[in-house]
């Protein structure tokens, strides 16, 4: 039956009324049904760039004070075995991006340049490559990254920006298309350089020798050679030349620069200001878009070396400079949750922190420890397979839809972001390649018991130097070594002869049968087992090789970016302000910032 009533001379249709209140009661008293798992939510990730694992309080650090950080892990989902995917950033930060291990991407190395080291090189992630930002783009999400990307920007020309964020699905972006270097700072204590000059300079010398005999040969008829091989090979000398030179100096200038989108803000960057500067980008990104859903990828410059940290916190620690930038760090977790509170928009948003890899260990200014401890986990930064430079934190928080306080000991990667944050925002992952990563979700929510990974690759550049079988049937996790590198001085658990530890060469140690260790007893892998020792040793160390060959099935040859060519300086790819190599320019407080 209908009910009409009379005002004026209108009739109203009161059952109409009547439906629309009891639909706005039901809203009232069972919000959690509509707020807290939202068909589309925010995500916010938070990345530290080389923060051990034993630098977070929530994580055992009882003198180090990260209550922003604890509070995320209180409020949310700790995990315990939390893996990257390479031990050092921009092999590591490409499998992050586009959960893929970084070997079949082409950002693994195969020489002892494991990173990127040029601004101007041509190599970086491929345009071919899909990251999440990319298809959460697609889903009609605004996107961001504000910190360092380390991951490439132009392939043939100056502004081709062919490996820049916005070529790869991030609508804006602020902060170091580059990462910190000592450089930066402008101290006797070059870091880029020391490791780069002596083989440039070799390298130079090579060429120039060979280019000379081909031409003396050619001139006297001794041999035949094209000239395009000489002029060829006189191109690549050059090339090495200039890269020598420019280490002498100019590293400050080519790497150290702060972009807004493809514009150049400041070139080289003003370090007092950076922290500031992002911090504000962030939180502005997060006000702008509070209306619509957003994934805003905050890579942070702390706490990679030269641990820039501003007079507000320098001397607060008890563990000199470097604990006074993890500190600071934690500062900027907590203002970004402070705005995601302000806002409302705390149940709708999926927060996740963690580090690129483990702390660096050969980090040191003169008797000071420049870099992060990785608690009980030995090795550190550049090595591709002691748990010291993979395991990282790794925290997740979703208020309402992820029980809070829970602590995961699953094997778990930073690849794994990848599927979840696009499951959850609606898209699909590619079909036409292969994922590493796994969806996340049913672990957090606790609807499944068991990881998605049941073997875990761990790659030191393009070399396999371990392999993780989480044997499911009995919760053991095996680890098997086949690679490790030789510590500097012996017993020191570091490369601090090297700087850092070497992939291949006289700097490992080869292992056959592999060095095992059961993580499940032995997290600190100190005691190797043995056949003598371990009943299970030869059935283990053949089902972890089996598991290997079923791998290296799967990998298909792509483009190096790593190689020596592309890793190289070259002054036409070099971003620059100015008239290159005029490039020096100051326009961050000058300029009126243009909104999205």
């Amino acid at each position: 039956m209908y009910l009409f009533h009379t005002r004026g001379n209108h009739e109203v249709y009161q059952g109409k009324q009547w439906s629309c209140l009891n639909i706005w009661l039901i809203l009232c008293l069972f919000p959690r049904t509509c707020v807290s798992n939202p068909s589309k939510p925010n995500f916010l990730l938070i990345l530290a760039d080389d923060l051990g694992i034993g630098d977070v309080g929530c994580y055992g650090n009882d003198t180090i004070r990260t209550p922003n950080i604890d509070g995320l892990a209180k409020d949310g989902v700790r995990l315990t075995q939390h893996i990257a995917a390479a031990a050092v950033c921009t092999p590591s930060r490409a499998a992050f991006l586009t959960g893929r291990y970084p070997i079949r991407s082409g950002m693994a190395s195969g020489t002892q340049w494991q990173v990127l080291f040029w601004n101007g090189c041509s190599g970086g992630l491929p345009p071919n490559e899909t990251t999440f930002a990319r298809i959460l783009q697609q889903q009609g999400y605004s996107t961001a990254l504000v910190g360092k990307w380390h991951m490439g920007v132009n392939c043939k020309s100056r502004h081709d920006h062919c490996h820049h964020p916005l070529n790869h699905g991030f609508d804006y972006f602020y902060g170091m298309p580059f990462t910190l270097l000592n450089e930066c700072q402008g101290t006797d204590d070059p870091e880029l350089a020391k490791s780069l000059q002596d083989t440039y300079w070799l390298y130079t010398q090579v060429i120039i020798l060979a280019v000379l005999t081909l031409l003396i040969g050619k001139l006297t008829n001794l041999f035949s050679v094209k000239w395009k091989i000489i002029i060829c090979l006189a191109i690549c000398g050059f090339l090495y030349f200039i890269s020598w030179f420019s280490s002498y100096g100019f590293t400050k200038y080519w790497n150290c620069i702060l972009m807004r989108n493809h514009g150049i803000t400041e070139q080289p960057m003003n370090l007092e200001k950076i922290t500031s500067n992002m911090l504000k980008e962030a939180v502005s990104f997060i006000e702008r878009n509070k209306h619509r859903p957003f994934l805003l990828f905050v890579s942070l410059l702390h706490v990679h070396t030269p641990l820039i940290t501003t007079e507000k916190f320098q001397g607060r620690s008890r563990h000199g400079l470097y604990g006074d930038n993890v500190e600071e760090m934690d500062w900027m977790v907590g203002r970004l949750l402070d705005v995601i509170d302000k806002e409302d928009l705390k149940n709708n948003t999926f927060i996740y922190f963690a580090s690129d890899h483990g702390g660096s260990l050969e980090a040191h200014r003169g008797n000071a420890q420049l870099g992060g401890w990785n608690g009980i986990y030995k090795g550190g930064k550049g090595m591709g397979g002691w748990e010291g430079g993979i395991r990282v934190p790794g925290i997740v928080r979703w208020p309402g839809v992820l029980p809070a306080g829970t602590v995961i000991n699953e094997l778990t990667s930073l690849m794994d972001v990848f599927p979840t944050v696009v499951h959850l925002a609606g898209g699909a992952v590619p079909q036409d390649r292969v994922i590493d990563g796994r969806t996340l979700l049913p672990l957090l929510q606790g609807t499944v018991q068991h990881s998605g990974h049941e073997f875990m690759f761990h790659y030191c550049g393009v070399f396999l130097h371990a392999v993780r079988w989480h044997q499911k049937d009995s919760g053991t996790v095996w680890k098997a070594h086949y690679a490790t590198p030789v510590f500097q001085p012996e017993a020191s658990g570091a490369c601090f002869g090297r700087g850092i530890c070497p992939c291949f060469g006289d700097g490992v140690t080869h292992h056959d049968p592999p060095l095992l260790f059961d993580l499940s007893q032995d997290p600190s892998e100190a005691n190797p087992l043995s056949a003598d020792t371990e009943p299970l040793f030869d059935t283990v160390t053949r089902r972890i090789g089996k598991a290997v060959e079923e791998h290296r099935k799967t990998l298909a040859p792509v483009p190096q970016q790593l190689s020596p060519y592309n890793n190289i300086w070259k002054p036409w790819l070099q971003p620059c302000c100015g008239t290159f190599p005029f490039c020096w320019c100051d326009e961050e407080n000058n300029k009126v910032h243009g909104m999205l």
